[in-house]
């Protein structure tokens, strides 16, 4: 008999295919009614859950499933999952670090490059036919600029690293100082904040980090900062920002996240001082693939060996 697992979460066709052909794979309906039928029908016989970044798991959920033992999620984001709660159950949580950090760290880069020199700006000037009239606006130049990056975990290290290609300048916020690099600990985000060309926020999400980017942090960013967030929307106040990108009280902004995706404050929509991208730091094909190799590997590992490849 196979074991059986739950699917709570958007997962990659490919990947539903290869745990169907190695699991019982059950999946959670959208219909109120047909979630409570297949609880009544399943649960006490569902012994993992599969979720994504985006959906995660609810407390509710886990303590209506008295036998789950292991959660395995795609992506790195944790924010949705009441990890300490799983645990207290006594759930293994798997997730999938490291095989997305290049991905997100080219993103972030690619988000500094654009809105610091006004690419995706000038690729319109262009195409509008304004060349032939009028010359676009002067940028701002990347290489050599001074880089905050607040959270020095595994994608700001190599964001870190992509920036001293670039001559950068770079130091870091975290709550406690990182003992293996290089780069300096700045202990106050809005000194880190004052001092940075360019801010990019690579924290983890949840309740502790939520609106860490506030009206404050933007105003100690000022008129020639940049923000540049590819971490969770929840970490920005969006509602401070939207004003500090209106008034011009920092120079711009690249966001790859938003507080309610995929629903994106109309007011960001007109400004020509933001570059917006629909939650696609991690998405190539490559990186894909390896976290979808991850959350099937961490089932296989946890299963046959009892421990988890990458546990949270």
């Amino acid at each position: 008999m196979k074991t059986k697992l739950l699917n709570v979460g958007r997962l990659p066709g490919p990947l539903e295919s290869r745990l169907a052909q190695s699991y019982e794979l059950l999946t959670w309906p959208a219909n109120p009614e047909a979630a409570q039928a297949l609880l009544a029908d399943h649960a006490a016989s569902i012994t993992g859950l599969v979720s994504s970044a985006a959906i995660g798991v609810s407390n509710d959920l886990i303590d209506r499933l008295p036998h789950v033992r292991v959660i395995s999620n795609f992506g790195v984001g944790l924010d949705k999952i009441d990890v300490a709660y799983a645990k207290a159950r006594g759930i293994a949580v798997g997730y999938t670090p490291d095989v997305l950090n290049d991905c997100v760290a080219d993103t972030a880069f690619g988000l500094m490059l654009d809105i610091g020199r006004g690419l995706s700006a000038a690729d319109r000037f262009v195409r509008d036919q304004k060349w032939t009239h009028t010359t676009f606006p002067l940028g701002f130049k990347v290489s050599g600029a001074k880089l905050g990056i607040v959270g020095m975990g595994r994608i700001g290290r190599t964001i870190a690293k992509r920036a001293t290609g670039f001559d950068m300048e770079i130091r870091y916020h975290a709550r406690n100082p990182v003992t293996d690099v290089t780069w300096a600990h700045v202990p106050s985000l809005l000194e880190l904040a004052k001092w940075s060309d360019f801010l990019i926020v690579i924290t983890a999400g949840g309740a502790e980090t939520k609106h860490l980017i506030n009206a404050d942090v933007l105003s100690a960013l000022g008129p020639q900062g940049f923000l540049i967030n590819v971490a969770r929307g929840s970490v920005v106040d969006e509602i401070a920002l939207m004003e500090a990108l209106e008034k011009k009280t920092i120079a711009g902004a690249g966001l790859d996240v938003f507080a309610n995706e995929p629903h994106v404050p109309e007011r960001l929509m007109h400004l020509e001082n933001i570059v917006m991208l629909p939650h696609i730091a991690s998405a190539t094909q490559q990186t894909r693939q390896a976290m979808a190799d991850r959350v099937f590997d961490n089932l296989t590992s946890f299963f046959k060996a009892g421990c988890l490849i990458s546990a949270a």
